[in-house]
Parts: C-alpha cells; sequence; structure tokens
C-alpha cells in the first residue's frame, strides 16, 4: 500500500470502528477481549493513545514498567481506561482519524494492523460482527507475518499461509489456510482464529499459539 492509502485506511477504520463503539452497551465494555490483559474498555483506551503519547511520557511509563514493553502498554491502557468515560474514549478514537501522529518509533502500517487485529479483538467475544476488509487484510497479513517485533515469524515461521478469499500465499512448509483476517489473526497471537483455518499447519501453529 502506498502512504496516502495507508493514511487514508487508517481514517476510515478508525470511523468505522468509533461508529461500531457507539452501539455497545455498559456491559459490553466489560467484556474480557482477545487480548488477555485488557477488557474491550481498555483496548479502546489503547487504540487512544497512538497518536497522543509523547516522548516524555513514553519514557516514564518505560521506566515505571521496567523496561517492559508489553508491561508498559498494558498499563498505559489500563490507566487511561479509568481516567475517561466510555463516550469520552470513543470521542477520543473518532478525534484522532484526522491525525497522522504515531507511537515513538512505529511505521506507517502500525496504526492499521493495530485497528484492524484491536477491531476483532473487541468484536468476536461480543458476537457482533465487525468487517474486516480483505484488501487491507493481505497487506497486514503481509506486514506481520515477517515482522520480529510484531511477533510473526515465531509464529508463522515455516509454515505456508494460503489465503481463500484472495490469490495470495506467503511460506514454505505445511499449509494453514484461511481467510485473510484468520490469517492475521493468528500471525498476530490470536488463538481464537485458530477455529477458523485448516491445513497440515494447524496443530504446529496451535502448538505455538498455546505455549505463547
Amino acid at each position: 500500500m502506498e502512504p496516502d492509502e495507508i493514511e487514508s485506511a487508517v481514517r476510515t477504520q478508525r470511523l468505522n470502528l468509533s461508529d461500531y463503539l457507539d452501539g455497545l452497551d455498559d456491559s459490553e465494555w466489560t467484556v474480557q477481549s482477545l487480548c488477555s490483559a485488557w477488557t474491550v474498555r481498555e483496548v479502546v483506551a489503547h487504540l487512544t493513545l497512538t497518536t497522543r503519547a509523547t516522548i516524555p511520557f513514553i519514557i516514564t511509563s518505560a521506566i515505571k514498567a521496567r523496561g517492559s514493553f508489553d508491561r508498559m502498554e498494558e498499563k498505559m491502557a489500563r490507566d487511561r481506561a479509568t481516567r475517561f468515560t466510555t463516550t469520552e474514549l470513543v470521542e477520543q478514537l473518532r478525534e484522532s482519524a484526522d491525525s497522522s501522529r504515531r507511537t515513538v518509533g512505529s511505521g506507517p502500517m502500525d496504526p492499521l494492523v493495530d485497528l484492524l487485529v484491536h477491531g476483532q479483538d473487541i468484536a468476536r467475544p461480543l458476537a457482533r460482527p465487525y468487517e474486516m476488509r480483505p484488501d487491507l487484510a493481505l497487506p497486514a497479513l503481509a506486514y506481520v507475518a515477517p515482522n520480529r517485533f510484531l511477533g510473526g515469524p515465531k509464529r508463522v515461521a515455516g509454515l505456508e499461509l494460503v489465503a481463500t478469499d484472495a490469490e495470495w500465499s506467503s511460506g514454505e512448509g505445511p499449509e494453514v489456510r484461511g481467510t485473510a483476517e484468520n490469517l492475521l489473526l493468528v500471525a498476530a497471537g490470536r488463538s481464537a482464529a485458530l477455529a477458523h483455518v485448516t491445513g497440515a499447519g494447524v496443530d504446529r501453529l496451535t502448538e505455538r499459539l498455546t505455549a505463547a
């Protein structure tokens, strides 16, 4: 994807997700998301940080987390979730649609991947369908699968990923077949998507995701 296409997709996804979140009731905000560390509310709080986390804030948060990136992100999201109402969080996400700011050290694709994956982290436990466009899922998958920082290789290395809703495949080894959406989710470590993929490589993939 070209930079302007990514920026446009990020804007659209932020607005679409904000509209989706407007329809949730109070109890749904407390549901455990596919992200084991976060509820739906905390996932949304995390998404509002992308355009708001300053360098001093990140440095301070990293020190408090004793250098653990995962621990830092988990705590920042939980803290923000307690500071703002659900209405405020949705409005912050909607307002960020027109911002091109990104978290320090992240690339243009990172906000889009975040929105696509976290959108399903929210929607699937709620059993409320939320569409992921295949034309966005495929470039996101191609970005995540080889990305060491995002953990893609430790999950899908030595496997051939084959999309069933597009002419796309990547990697060598036993096959894992599924829609671009479900392949993206397993590459991102979401074991809930394992039930929606098939092939000789699924057992190996399951072992990796379960061990993680």
